[in-house]
C-alpha cells in the first residue's frame, strides 16, 4: 500500500518526480559516468562506441587497438556496471515526463523503455566484440553490424523520446495560453 506522501508525489505530482529524476540523471552522468570513464578516455577520437550513431569494423578495431588492455578492461567494467545503471535513471526520468505530459497515453512509455533495452543490448554486444578482440585481435563483422544497428536504433528511439517531450512542452504552453485567455 502506498503511503499518502508517496501517492501524492507519484500520482498527483509527476512533475516533481520528473524533475527529481532529471537532476539524478544529470548528476549521475556528470559525476559517476564521468568519473568511471576516465580510465579508458583518449584525447583524440571517440571515447565510447555507444556515443556514435553507427560504426563499422574498422571503427571498432581502431577503438580497441588504441587502448591498452587495462583501458579495455576498464571499458568492459564500465559497460557492465555504470553504463548499465544509467538507462534506468534516464528511463525513469523520461517515463515521469511522459506521465506529466501524456497521462492518458501510457503506450508512449514504450519509446523510452525500448531506448533502455536497446542501450543494454548495445552494451552486451560491445562486450562480445571486446571478448572477440581479446581472443583473436579480430571482430566478427556480423557482431559489429548488430552492435552498430542497435546503436543506431537506440539513438532513433532517443530522438523520438525527445521529440515527444518537446511536443508535450508545446501542448502545456498552448494549454496555459488558452487558459489565460479564458480567464
Amino acid at each position: 500500500a502506498m503511503t499518502k506522501i508517496t501517492q501524492f508525489i507519484i500520482v498527483r505530482k509527476p512533475l516533481f518526480v520528473a524533475l527529481f529524476f532529471t537532476v539524478i540523471m544529470v548528476l549521475y552522468a556528470q559525476f559517476v559516468l564521468g568519473y568511471f570513464s576516465e580510465c579508458f578516455r583518449m584525447d583524440d577520437g571517440t571515447n565510447s562506441l555507444g556515443l556514435t550513431f553507427s560504426y563499422n569494423q574498422s571503427d571498432v578495431l581502431s577503438f580497441f587497438s588504441v587502448r591498452t588492455s587495462d583501458q579495455l578492461i576498464c571499458y568492459g567494467n564500465f559497460l557492465r556496471v555504470w553504463d548499465s545503471i544509467f538507462p534506468l535513471f534516464y528511463t525513469l526520468m523520461y517515463c515521469f515526463w511522459f506521465r506529466y505530459f501524456f497521462k492518458t497515453k501510457p503506450i508512449l512509455l514504450l519509446f523510452p523503455i525500448a531506448h533502455m533495452c536497446l542501450d543494454w543490448a548495445e552494451n552486451y554486444t560491445e562486450l562480445l566484440m571486446m571478448d572477440e578482440f581479446f581472443s583473436t585481435a579480430e571482430i566478427n563483422t556480423t557482431t559489429v553490424n548488430i552492435g552498430s544497428m542497435l546503436t543506431s536504433f537506440k539513438w532513433v528511439f532517443s530522438g523520438i523520446t525527445y521529440l515527444l517531450i518537446l511536443y508535450g512542452i508545446f501542448l502545456k504552453i498552448r494549454a496555459a495560453i488558452v487558459n489565460s485567455r479564458q480567464s
